[in-house]
């Protein structure tokens, strides 16, 4: 088998796998930036916390709707964004810090979550909603997909040096009268939107796996916020179409495969990329900084 069999035929061969790979390409374009100001903010938990958060919404949806597009989507962005606010509420009411209060009830999104889609579902709606089936996005899925992305990209060019600011200078920004707080609440509507749309594809349990791996992966490959940003757009589209390959070749469960291999470019990432990995660190005198 030629390398072109192994490369090509899947996506030239089969429209599902056209659709799962247009669809990964949208998320890459869309949530890997995210990612990175997540990890510029010091918030790279709060995307894991969000994606769990989905699951209560997204379960009712499901109890109404079934496995539908809408009734899931609209579900878990107002779970997520619920979350996000009665968090942000309980740390600025109680002693309790908000990564504290974050966990606590992103656990108990996620207890309620699983309970009730085991309730009115059965074992394979479950695993549907937890862990995604990217090839089996429909056309909807994939227009929800692309628009969420495009909105990202339109977004964070609009807010992008506020955002800059905020992220490295919150004091100087409120100083000179900056919108931090509302730069702030976009900022957490397009990790919410993208997030919903990573569930569509690769389920609540792995949609933040695309989101935060590649952007972690990338502050190995370059010094600035526009160069980490494109280099997490570049390791997630890679990711992606690696792990559709691996799970079309060898019959594995595609999310877990693409976050496998999100999670394999991280790895050689601290291990050999040119800023601050271990080959860096090994070998000092080098110039290997991008």
């Amino acid at each position: 088998m030629g390398l072109s069999a192994l490369l090509l035929d899947p996506f030239l061969d089969y429209a599902f796998m056209r659709r799962a790979l247009v669809a990964c390409l949208a998320l890459s374009l869309g949530s890997a930036p995210v990612g990175v100001f997540l990890i510029l903010r010091r918030m790279s938990l709060l995307g894991d916390a969000l994606s769990h958060a989905i699951l209560p919404g997204a379960a009712v949806g499901f109890v109404f709707g079934g496995l539908s597009l809408w009734p899931m989507s609209i579900g878990g962005f107002g779970a997520a964004v619920a979350v996000a606010l009665l968090s942000g509420w309980v740390a600025r009411a109680t002693q309790l810090k908000e990564d504290a209060s974050f966990a606590g009830f992103y656990l108990i999104a996620l207890a309620v979550g699983v309970l009730l889609i085991s309730l009115y579902g059965g074992p394979v709606d479950l695993m549907h909603v937890l862990f995604g089936s990217v090839l089996a996005v429909d056309n909807d899925s994939l227009l929800l997909v692309a628009a969420i992305a495009s909105v990202t990209l339109a977004a964070l060019a609009l807010i992008w040096r506020p955002l800059l600011v905020e992220c490295f200078d919150p004091g100087f920004l409120k100083a000179v009268g900056g919108p931090g707080g509302t730069i702030h609440m976009l900022f957490m509507a397009l990790v919410v939107v993208n997030l919903v749309a990573g569930f569509q594809a690769l389920g609540t349990l792995m949609a933040v796996g695309l989101m935060m791996l590649p952007a972690a992966a990338a502050r190995f490959w370059a010094a600035s916020v526009e160069g980490m940003a494109l280099a997490a757009v570049l390791i997630a589209a890679i990711s992606s179409t690696s792990g559709l390959l691996m799970s079309f070749h060898f019959e594995l469960a595609s999310g877990p495969a693409i976050v496998l291999m999100a999670g394999v470019a991280y790895v050689a990432s601290i291990l050999i990329g040119p800023r601050e990995s271990v080959l860096r660190r090994l070998f000092p005198g080098r110039h290997l900084e991008a």
